[in-house]
C-alpha cells in the first residue's frame, strides 16, 4: 500500500478473523500463534505479527487477517519491526483443503512466476474460479496475490538478513526486472529496496548466504536429527546433534538454470528458528534451497493441531505426552528417497546407507567442498539410469527397479513431490517391479509431504499399535488408524520411536 492511502477493509471482508477468539493470545503475544493470524491497526495502516513487541493496540483499533495475504489485500503495510516475512508462516497443510495445499506448494516454488492461475488450477484439476473460492474460504486471499505476497516477504527477508547485492536479491526473490522489484517494494513498504536497507545484511565472511527460518513450537528437533543422522548418506550429508549439512545441485528443466553447492542447519536451544548457511553458484534459484530445507525439517507443521487431533486415540495420548512437537522428516530429493527404499527392502537401516553410499561414490559427481564430510553430489536419474551398478553388492531384481525409477523419471513417466496425490503416486510407484505397498508409502511419507501417508504393511508398526506380545494384521492396521487421519505419518514417527525405545531396555 502507497503511503497516504487507506485500507480497504470492506472489501476483504471474508478474510476477517473474529477477534475474540484470538484476544488473549494477541494480549499475551503468545508464539503458538504466530503465524496463524495477524493483526492489522487501523490508525497506522501497518499489519503485524501477534509476537510484535510493539505496544499493543487496543481492540477497537485492530483488524485480525487469516493470513499476511490477506491483510496486504485489504491495504494494510508489513510492520518493519516484526516483520511479518519471518513468522512460520500459514499452516496450509492443516486446513482442510488438500487442493489449497498442493497449489501453496505449488506458489511456494514460484510456479506462478511462469504459470498462469489458469495452468496452476488444472495441475489441481480443478476450475480457476474454483480454485479462488477455496483460496478465499481458507486464506482469504486470492492465488496471485498470495503468490505476490510470498515473493515480496522472500524479497525482503534477503533485503534484511543478507549482503546479496540487491539486484541478486531481485532475482532471487523470482522478479523479472528490477524495475518491477523497485516498484513492488516501494508499493508494499513506501520504500525502495535501497531505502529499506538502511545497513548491510550480515555477511558470514565465508561466501556463504545466512538466513532464519522460523517454526512453531513445540518441535523435537533433536529427534529428527537423529533419524536423519541413522539415515545419513557419508560423503553427501553431515549429521550432528545440532546440525545438518549437505551438497545439492538443482537440475532445470528443459534447459531451465541449474544451481548447486552445499548448507548447514543449525539448530538454537534458545530461539524457535534455525540458522541456514548456502552456498549456491546460483542465487536466483536460492528460494528452492530454502522451500527444500523447510520441507526435509518440516517447518511448515503445527504439532498444536496433529496432537490435539491424535490425542484421542489412547495408544497415541501417552506417546505424544512423552514425546511432543515430533515432526516427519522430509528429504531433498524424491529420487534420492526413493533408491533408498528400494535399498532398503528386507536389510537393516545402516546396510541400506552402505549401499546408498556405495552408489553415491560411484556415480555421483566429485563436489570441491571445504567443509569435512561432503564429497559430492548424489547421482541425478540420468545418471543411474546409464550407470554400471553390477558390481556394488545389490541385487539384480533391485538393481532393476532402481534403474526403472530413475528411466520413468528421466522420461517425464513418474513425478515423486509435493504436487503428487497419494494414491496416484501409490498407484504408478507400484506398477514397477520389485516396488511394493510398503515402499511407495514411505517414499510417499517422506517426499510427497502429505501428512496421511501411511506403511500400514510395516512390520514394527503392526506390533507398535498392538497390544504387547501382539502382532496386527495390515488390514486391522488400517482399521485402526481410520481415527487418525489426516495425520497417520505423525502417528507412524510416534509408534517406531515408542518401539525403538522399547527394545532397547
Amino acid at each position: 500500500m502507497l503511503l497516504g492511502m487507506k485500507p480497504q477493509i470492506a472489501s476483504a471482508a471474508s478474510s476477517l478473523l473474529d477477534p475474540d477468539i484470538y484476544e488473549q493470545a494477541r494480549q499475551a503475544r503468545d508464539p503458538r500463534y504466530d503465524g496463524r493470524f495477524f493483526v492489522a491497526v487501523l490508525t497506522t495502516g501497518i499489519y503485524c505479527r501477534p509476537v510484535c513487541p510493539v505496544r499493543i493496540p487496543k481492540q477497537e483499533n485492530i483488524r485480525l487477517y487469516r493470513s499476511a495475504a490477506s491483510a496486504a489485500a485489504a491495504g494494510f503495510r508489513p510492520c518493519l519491526r516484526c516483520r511479518p516475512e519471518s513468522s512460520p508462516g500459514t499452516p496450509a497443510w492443516s486446513i482442510g483443503s488438500w487442493k489449497v495445499t498442493r497449489a501453496l506448494e505449488f506458489i511456494e516454488r514460484g510456479y506462478l512466476d511462469d504459470a498462469s492461475l489458469g495452468e496452476l488450477a488444472s495441475q489441481l484439476d480443478i476450475g480457476e474460479r474454483q480454485l479462488g473460492r477455496l483460496f478465499l474460504q481458507h486464506l482469504g486471499a486470492a492465488p496471485n496475490k498470495v503468490a505476490q505476497t510470498r515473493r515480496l516477504q522472500f524479497a525482503k527477508k534477503l533485503i534484511d538478513e543478507t549482503n546479496l547485492p540487491l539486484t541478486e536479491v531481485c532475482f532471487a526473490a523470482g522478479y523479472g526486472s528490477v524495475r518491477r522489484f523497485n516498484a513492488a517494494l516501494k508499493a508494499c513498504y513506501g520504500r525502495s529496496p535501497r531505502e529499506i536497507r538502511n545497513r548491510l545484511g550480515a555477511g558470514t565472511g565465508d561466501g556463504a548466504i545466512k538466513l532464519r527460518l522460523s517454526y512453531r513450537p513445540p518441535f523435537d528437533w533433536r529427534a529428527l536429527l537423529a533419524f536423519l543422522s541413522y539415515r545419513s548418506i557419508p560423503g553427501v550429508e553431515v549429521v550432528s546433534e545440532e546440525s545438518y549439512a549437505r551438497s545439492f545441485r538443482i537440475m532445470g528443466e528443459a534447459g531451465g538454470m541449474t544451481a548447486k553447492g552445499h548448507f548447514v542447519v543449525r539448530f538454537s536451544t534458545d530461539r524457535h528458528e534455525l540458522d541456514l548457511k548456502v552456498w549456491i553458484d546460483n542465487t536466483a534459484l536460492l528460494h528452492r534451497v530454502v522451500e527444500r530445507v523447510r520441507a526435509i525439517f518440516d517447518l511448515r507443521a503445527d504439532s498444536t493441531i496433529v496432537e490435539k487431533s491424535l490425542s484421542a486415540d489412547r495408544r497415541l495420548a501417552p506417546l505424544i505426552k512423552k514425546y511432543p512437537g515430533t515432526r516427519v522428516p522430509g528429504c531433498w530429493s524424491g529420487f534420492e528417497v526413493a533408491l533408498r527404499a528400494i535399498l532398503g527392502q528386507q536389510v537393516s537401516v545402516k546396510a541400506a546407507s552402505t549401499l546408498v553410499a556405495r552408489v553415491a561414490a560411484a556415480v555421483g559427481e566429485r563436489y570441491d567442498c571445504d567443509m569435512e564430510g561432503i564429497e559430492y553430489f548424489f547421482p541425478e536419474p540420468e545418471a543411474i539410469a546409464s550407470a554400471d551398478l553390477d558390481d556394488l553388492g545389490i541385487i539384480q531384481t533391485r538393481v532393476s527397479a532402481i534403474r526403472e525409477v530413475a528411466r520413468r523419471l528421466e522420461n517425464g513417466e513418474l513425478e515423486i513431490g509435493p504436487h503428487v496425490t497419494l494414491d496416484y503416486f501409490v498407484q504408478q510407484f507400484c506398477e514397477i517391479k520389485g516396488i511394493g505397498e510398503w515402499t511407495a508409502q514411505y517414499v510417499a511419507m517422506r517426499a510427497l509431504s502429505d501428512p496421511d501417508a501411511f506403511p500400514h504393511s510395516d512390520l514394527i508398526l503392526l506390533r507398535a499399535a498392538a497390544q504387547p506380545g501382539e502382532t496386527l494384521t495390515p488390514k486391522m492396521l488400517l482399521t485402526r488408524a481410520e481415527a487418525w487421519r489426516p495425520w497417520r505419518a505423525y502417528a507412524v514417527l510416534l509408534l517406531w520411536r515408542a518401539y525403538a525405545e522399547l527394545r532397547q531396555k
